[in-house]
C-alpha cells in the first residue's frame, strides 16, 4: 500500500491550499483516514480525520472552520482544503490511513511522505 501526497508549496498568509493524497495497492474505502502535520521542533498534529464512508469529520481547534477534509472513493483520493492559512500552519503534512478511532493517537497502519506547505507573512 502507498500513499502519496501533493499540492504542497508556498503561499502568503490569509491564501490557500488544497493537498492531495492518492492510495494505491488497496482499497482505501474500507478504512478511515487522517491529514497530519509536523513542523521542526514542534509536536507532530493531527489536523483532521475523515470515516470510511466520509460522513464523519473530525478536526482539532487550531484549524476548525479553516481546513477541510474530503475523499472521493472512486478515486481513491483524499483531500485537506486549507484556507486562511497562517505561519503557524507551516509543517510537513502527511496523510495516514488506519482505525478511525485509532488515527487521533497516530495508530496509522500506513502513512505517506509527506508534502511541504510554507506560509509567509
Amino acid at each position: 500500500v502507498q500513499l502519496m501526497e501533493s499540492g504542497g508549496g508556498s503561499v502568503q498568509a490569509g491564501g490557500s491550499l488544497r493537498l492531495s493524497c492518492t492510495t494505491s495497492g488497496s482499497d482505501d474505502s474500507v478504512s478511515a483516514m487522517a491529514w497530519y502535520r509536523q513542523a521542526p521542533g514542534k509536536d507532530r498534529e493531527v489536523v483532521a480525520i475523515i470515516s470510511s464512508g466520509g460522513g464523519r469529520t473530525w478536526y482539532p481547534n487550531s484549524v476548525k472552520g479553516r481546513f477541510t477534509v474530503s475523499r472521493d472513493k472512486a478515486e481513491n483520493t483524499l483531500y485537506l482544503q486549507m484556507s486562511s492559512l497562517k505561519p503557524e500552519d507551516t509543517a510537513m503534512y502527511f496523510c495516514a490511513q488506519g482505525p478511525y478511532s485509532q488515527l487521533s493517537f497516530y495508530n496509522w497502519d500506513y502513512r505517506g511522505q509527506g508534502t511541504q506547505v510554507t506560509v509567509s507573512s
